[in-house]
């Protein structure tokens, strides 16, 4: 019964502010293109730095947590090549959907909620280990002539950078600019929820075959793998929570943008991630079951 009580805490306000996204868009049909923007522009990027050079993130201490969830990255993209082989499906379609989880909209207001602030250090840095996989192996195996340049000096990535480096060295803004960063980053957890819920608006009932494959393998391949792992590698506690959970997240919304700006199939990579993530009611309860 205390196992149920802490998942529903965690899982309830997650899916009350992408319900009150999805309702809103139901009715109002929002234009997203601008708050999109500002959100992967300037709110994440803020909250990637923030996290990753404030004091409660020792780096030293997560070396071990973001090494297992490079690994895990990196095994869950062989895994993944060897179902869209079995499924006739295109690779390059299914293998990202399959490596990258929604570990920002999703991931990072679930370890807030479950691990409190002091854990939200540990998942932005996963977060931003994904990003730096997801921008440099991830594009070039959407496609082939991706611009990985580009893409690794996107706002986002120059914040990881620059994260990395205070929590290497301990030199960061006065307190003063770092607490007005820290609240401008604080608002992008609820935004990118409520974004998420808009975005589930996009689903219809004939993109369901299309996207059972990709909605289903992610997390199924990813606690296939990370469970395993985090017992190989003698992760214990928060670690060996933090690296389920992530490998219970539903596929990355980013994969999308990927997919459409490279022409891979982007209708059926849309409907693998948007069913995935309607299917994440289910995946995350098991992921932090599994967790704790």
């Amino acid at each position: 019964m205390e196992l149920v009580t802490r998942i529903a805490e965690v899982i309830v306000p997650v899916f009350l502010i992408v319900a009150i996204g999805y309702a809103y868009a139901r009715r109002v049909h929002p234009d997203m293109g601008a708050f999109n923007r500002i959100v992967l522009d300037v709110l994440t990027p803020v909250i990637v730095y923030t996290a990753l050079a404030g004091k409660e993130f020792r780096l030293q201490e997560n070396l071990p947590l973001l090494g297992a969830g490079a690994l895990l990255i990196l095994l869950t993209g062989l895994v993944a090549w060897g179902v869209a082989r079995a499924a006739h499906t295109s690779p390059r379609t299914l293998v990202p959907v399959v490596m990258f989880t929604n570990c920002g909209n999703m991931g990072l207001p679930l370890a807030l909620f479950a691990f409190g602030p002091q854990g939200l250090g540990a998942a932005v840095a996963l977060f931003s280990i994904s990003n730096l996989i997801h921008f440099s192996v991830g594009s070039r195996i959407t496609s082939a002539g991706a611009s990985t340049r580009e893409l690794l000096l996107s706002p986002l990535m120059i914040a990881s950078a620059l994260g990395f480096a205070s929590a290497a060295t301990g030199v960061r803004p006065p307190d003063m600019l770092f607490s007005g960063l820290k609240l401008l980053g604080e608002a992008m957890v609820p935004l990118m929820l409520f974004a998420l819920g808009v975005r589930l608006t996009q689903l219809r009932r004939r993109d369901v075959p299309r996207g059972l494959l990709g909605a289903f393998a992610r997390p199924l391949v990813g606690l296939g793998v990370a469970v395993p792992l985090a017992w190989a590698l003698g992760l214990e506690g928060t670690a060996r929570a933090q690296l389920i959970l992530f490998a219970a997240l539903p596929p990355a919304v980013m994969q999308y943008l990927l997919a459409e700006r490279y022409g891979q199939e982007p209708e059926r990579v849309a409907a693998m991630i948007l069913l995935g993530n309607a299917l994440a009611v289910l995946s995350v309860p098991v992921g932090l079951a599994l967790a704790f």
